[in-house]
């Protein structure tokens, strides 16, 4: 199929895609495919369209709107935890250094340091700035004077997703917005 416009690239018109039960598939990043992907998805029967863009799609057979949000047909049951990754820890801990608060340059710490056989899983690391894992180093905690806000722990998926919430992206299209639920203020 052709795009009506030229300037429609894969990443123009996403479509925020929902699970079966009308909820978002992940809030941060959030769900989203781009036009290629969605209008595949429709013509294999795994989605129904829910809402439609004003721009279309041609082939020499056929036209539709391109897809604005999609619903899988499947429900896809969400894992309890999460994959330990760089971005979950830092989601997990907010965006914020848990030893000073700063949000810039972070990183992330082994309470215990690897050099003293610290793993490198949910309830050793934590989100922190680069001056303040630098200024730990190799210390326990309680050797450097440095102790995180909150003690680290392996989250829940559906924990992510309520924190994800806190950090809507820069851009929303109107059809998203009836299933989307984004928390204006951060919590304490």
């Amino acid at each position: 199929m052709n795009v009506a416009t030229a300037s429609a690239s894969p990443g123009s018109f996403p479509a925020l895609v929902l699970n079966a039960d009308y909820r978002p598939l992940s809030y941060y990043p959030l769900s989203l495919w781009g036009w290629q992907d969605t209008v595949k998805a429709v013509f294999l029967d795994r989605v129904n369209i829910v809402s439609e863009y004003d721009r279309s799609v041609r082939s020499p057979t056929c036209e539709m709107k391109l897809p604005s949000v999609v619903s899988l047909k499947t429900y896809i049951r969400p894992a309890l935890y999460p994959a330990f990754t760089r971005f979950n820890v830092f989601l997990r801990d907010r965006f914020v250094c848990q030893y000073c608060g700063d949000r810039n340059d972070l990183t992330f710490d082994h309470l215990v340091p690897r050099s003293r056989g610290g793993l490198t899983r949910w309830d050793n690391v934590v989100a922190a700035c680069a001056p303040c894992n630098l200024q730990k180093g190799g210390k326990l905690p309680a050797e450097a004077k440095m102790h995180p806000a909150q003690k680290p722990y392996r989250p829940t998926v559906f924990e992510l997703h309520r924190k994800g919430r806190l950090f809507p992206p820069n851009y929303l299209h109107e059809s998203w917005l009836d299933y989307l639920y984004w928390d204006t203020e951060l919590e304490p």
